[in-house]
């Protein structure tokens, strides 16, 4: 028998089966797959290694700026579309109501305060299309005749607002100094009250009558485009061609006039519309509350405000329709200056 010390090993000298093969154990000289595309990535360019700043792409940085210069101009594109048509909208609109202003006495056979003692609130029908009122006055002669003074009114003190608003702006903004500081305490004590009631307390103090309701409401308007204008005038007036004009000897009111002013009226031009339709409606809230024009002239406040009782007796045709009229006139305004304004959001873009 041979010495135990000399006994092998289990496991010694075996022989593997056959078609066994060698297991590595495990994670014995593997590499991670993460690391190794990463490792890839690197090499070829794909990705930044740690630390390494980031380089942009020609390529797609070009495209990128395409892009955007696309949007852009699509949407440009959209928006002086969509202005085109509020223009043209608000413009027929206001056509159509000059229409029926201008050709007033061909499309009534009754005057506007001529009265049919025998048709005393006549439904509408027969010799009276839109019916009469308490007084035996046609509705339909007086709301085409009162178009003539309610637009009238607001076109007179608007443009007024415009022109006084903008020299007081022109001065304070091209001046500066004490005349500014002067001139805007005065505008803010004016701002500080609401408009429509500044307006009722001027028209009390000055009383009716067409030529106050214009003052009044000018008065009232005229701060805003003030405040417009001085804003414009302080951006234009450091412009060089405005310093050149200086330099080449032009007076104070040679560089208003000639530079200055024209090229601060773009956003008054645009806003005068929309202050039309709201002139509208403050001297038809003046004459609803009898401060604005007097009875029997027709004005569409005064006919609203005359037929507000006979509506709830079902009698509606005596201030429905001067209510509607008025209406449609301030839509169309309304349209024609967000038409304006759109065009000119999408020229800045």
């Amino acid at each position: 028998m041979p010495d135990a010390e000399h006994a092998p090993e289990a496991g010694a000298g075996r022989v593997p089966e056959a078609g066994a093969e060698h297991v590595p154990e495990a994670g014995a000289g593997r590499v991670p797959e993460a690391g190794v595309r990463r490792a890839a990535e690197i090499d070829a360019g794909r990705v930044r290694k740690p630390g390494e700043a980031r380089t942009p792409d020609p390529a797609r940085t070009s495209k990128t700026a395409r892009t955007s210069k696309t949007v852009r101009v699509r949407e440009a594109g959209g928006d002086r579309r969509f202005a085109s048509s509020l223009i043209t909208a608000g413009s027929a609109v206001l056509v159509l109501v000059a229409v029926a202003v201008v050709f007033a006495p061909l499309l009534s056979a009754w005057g506007p305060e001529e009265i049919d003692p025998l048709a005393s609130l006549a439904p509408p029908g027969g010799a009276h299309p839109l019916g009469t009122d308490l007084n035996g006055m046609d509705v339909w002669s007086r709301v085409l005749h009162a178009a003539r003074l309610d637009i009238g009114i607001a076109v007179a003190a608007v443009a007024l607002a415009v022109v006084a608003g903008s020299l007081v702006g022109l001065v304070a903004g091209y001046r500066g100094g004490w005349p500014d500081d002067v001139l805007m305490r005065v505008l803010d004590v004016f701002q500080a009250f609401p408009t429509f009631i500044l307006a009722l307390a001027v028209a009390a103090l000055l009383g009716g009558g067409t030529a106050n309701l214009v003052v009044v409401i000018a008065l009232v308007n005229a701060p805003a485009y003030a405040r417009l204008v001085r804003a414009e005038v302080r951006s234009i007036r450091e412009l060089p061609f405005v310093e050149a004009s200086r330099v080449s000897g032009s007076s104070f009111w040679g560089v208003l006039w000639r530079h200055v002013l024209p090229n601060s009226l773009t956003p008054v031009r645009v806003i005068a519309p929309l202050n039309c339709g709201w002139a509208m409606l403050t001297l038809a809230g003046l004459s609803f509350l009898g401060l604005g024009v007097p009875v029997p002239t027709a004005e569409w406040g005064a006919m609203i405000s005359l037929g507000t009782g006979d509506v709830v007796s079902g009698r509606w045709w005596t201030s429905v329709p001067p209510g509607l009229f008025l209406l449609i006139c301030v839509l169309g305004f309304s349209l024609l200056g967000e038409g304006l304004q759109e065009r000119a959001d999408s020229t800045r873009r």
